[in-house]
């Protein structure tokens, strides 16, 4: 586990009616969305989700919130909020409730349904409570008012959590559409009335806080995936994120529309679509839906596939379609619409997909070159209506990568919130209210935990490098026996490589280099073998080094006989 800034302490114990927050997510990357509230000894949880690996994290399947924080304060947490049910912001419920399993789970409708069925792929039954906008609740000390916003999600909600250390709105992600598909604004009104009675801490969204103006209406895409859907003579594939609603109700009708079918693919996919259609989230026209088992009677001019992999995720549907290495195939003639903006650190997986359907003959749409997506985020313009409508007295900024918190920073102070009343932190480190006024006072550890396979934060950082060395620079492995008396070589050295273009022959030239070291370091003394591989590994990397540019992972064994 790693600590987020050296320069920052441990924080002192909280004083008496103040109120703490530490993010252990969300702040400096876009994902692993988490933020722990404490007040009176007692805690809240707003959301816990996950952040999803980038290529230098081989191996990774997803990567946690540090609950270390929590660990031996599982007891005080009177509930964890859910704003909505993205990944970022659900996807860790499950291995937070693994340490303590009647954790109350407080969120819309939608959002409830959608993380109780990824608990139920866990065998964890939940305790919930269902709110809705307008909702209070009296949660602990903690009194939780409930804000409708729009997102790129059905169901999405701010809350306002009220203590005797004052009011914090916390916006979760949310944008100013002020034509929603499904007519649900955010809901300006309550924003106002709580700017009336004073917001003491604003926490923002901050992923488009460099994008000027206003974002795009989501009603803007359905006249483009309509275009496209009419010049499409193929099959058409659409991949979006699996909790799309919106999307995919705009996929539908277009389909609807042109004569076609929709089939969903996905496992994530087709359980978020059934749980939001059975809900009444999305309106499925009779007889678009046909089952992916049944695609090979749906002829190809009349064939949608709704998929998952918009974020080149090496697993998802549209991945493997690019690879060839699934079910459903592309060729000339078939279309493929990214319905989805790039994900910063996301960028080389696109467009390696992008390519691979290019290769295969497919006509790739994407954010790119066409406008099939729109973001889920509010835009600097927003932002700037919200700081005016709200007049906080701190603002913190949240969910965002640095650049994108330190612009969000930068609207509040032209907003007129004063400076110092701006908090820029980070995963780990902790603020308090105290008196009105939200401060920095430490840092706590708060390092990555990956989930690799069935492993939960077993994989550290260190054996990460080790694969990418194995990756990117190979392996070596150099098998020696010495003579326990003398310290003479008496077999080998055997040396194996893997991973490089040189023939094994290549490391005759350093075999007598070893075997005078190995000699020459018995002679010194030196005759423990972990001594006498260390000797190994330094002859042989030197060696690799300046002869073959390369640094590989080396592993030396000596044996004595």
């Amino acid at each position: 586990m790693s600590h987020p800034h050296p320069e920052l302490s441990l924080p002192p114990a909280l004083p008496s009616g103040a109120l703490r927050i530490v993010a252990l997510g969300g702040l400096g990357e876009i994902g692993r969305n988490m933020a722990v509230f404490e007040y009176e000894g007692r805690l809240l949880v707003v959301d816990c989700g996950v952040l999803f690996p980038e290529d230098h994290q081989p191996g990774v399947d997803l990567i946690l919130p540090d609950f270390d924080y929590l660990r031996d304060r599982l007891d005080d947490i009177e509930a964890i909020v859910l704003t909505h049910g993205h990944e970022d912001h659900i996807g860790a419920v499950p291995y937070l409730l693994r340490l303590r399993r009647d954790i109350p789970l407080v969120g819309s409708q939608l959002t409830l349904a959608f993380v109780e069925a990824k608990l139920k792929e866990h065998r964890i039954a939940p305790l919930t409570l269902a709110v809705k906008e307008g909702q209070v609740e009296q949660i602990g000390p903690f009194e939780c008012e409930f804000v409708a916003v729009n997102h790129s999600i059905p169901d999405a909600l701010a809350v306002a959590i009220r203590t005797g250390a004052g009011t914090v709105l916390h916006t979760g992600d949310f944008k100013m559409d002020q034509l929603p598909l499904d007519g649900r604004i955010t809901d300006l009104r309550a924003f106002a009335r709580l700017g009336e009675r004073g917001v003491d801490l604003f926490m923002v969204d901050s992923t488009n806080a460099e994008v000027q103006g206003f974002v795009t209406p989501e009603r803007e895409i359905g006249p483009v995936l309509d275009s496209v859907f009419a010049a499409s003579r193929q099959r058409i594939v659409v991949a979006s994120f699996a909790s799309h609603v919106h999307r995919v109700q705009q996929v539908l009708d277009a389909a609807a529309a042109h004569g076609r079918r929709v089939a969903l693919v996905g496992r994530s996919m087709v359980r978020n679509m059934t749980i939001a259609a059975e809900l009444g989230y999305l309106h499925v026209p009779d007889g678009v839906l046909v089952d992916q088992k049944k695609i090979d009677t749906v002829p190809d001019q009349e064939l949608v596939l709704m998929c998952t992999g918009s974020q080149g995720e090496p697993m998802a549907a549209l991945s493997r379609i690019a690879t060839n290495d699934h079910k459903v195939s592309v060729g000339p003639g078939d279309t493929v619409i990214l319905a989805s903006s790039l994900i910063p650190g996301n960028e080389n997986a696109v467009f390696r997909v992008i390519n691979g359907l290019t290769r295969l003959g497919a006509r790739v749409v994407h954010s790119g070159n066409a406008k099939v997506h729109v973001s889920g985020h509010a835009s600097a313009g927003e932002l700037l209506y919200c700081y005016n409508i709200l007049r906080p007295k701190n603002v913190m900024p949240v969910h965002g990568e640095a650049r994108h918190l330190v612009a969000n920073a930068a609207l509040a102070v032209k907003s007129g919130v004063p400076a110092d009343r701006v908090v820029l932190a980070e995963d780990g480190v902790v603020v308090d209210l105290v008196d009105g006024r939200a401060s920095v006072v430490g840092a706590v550890p708060c390092g990555y935990v990956y989930v690799d396979g069935s492993s939960v934060g077993e994989i550290t950082d260190a054996e990460l490098k080790d694969r990418r060395i194995l990756g990117d620079e190979g392996f070596i492995s150099i098998f020696v026996v010495v003579s326990s008396a003398d310290g003479k070589v008496l077999a080998g050295p055997q040396i194996h490589a893997r991973g490089f273009a040189e023939d094994d022959a290549v490391f005759d030239d350093i075999l007598p280099d070893v075997v005078a070291a190995l000699e020459e370091a018995a002679q010194r003394g030196g005759s423990d073998t972990h001594q006498l591989q260390q000797v190994v590994r330094r002859i042989v990397g030197r060696w690799v080094s300046n002869r073959l540019r390369r640094r590989p992972m080396i592993i030396p064994v000596v044996v004595e006989a």
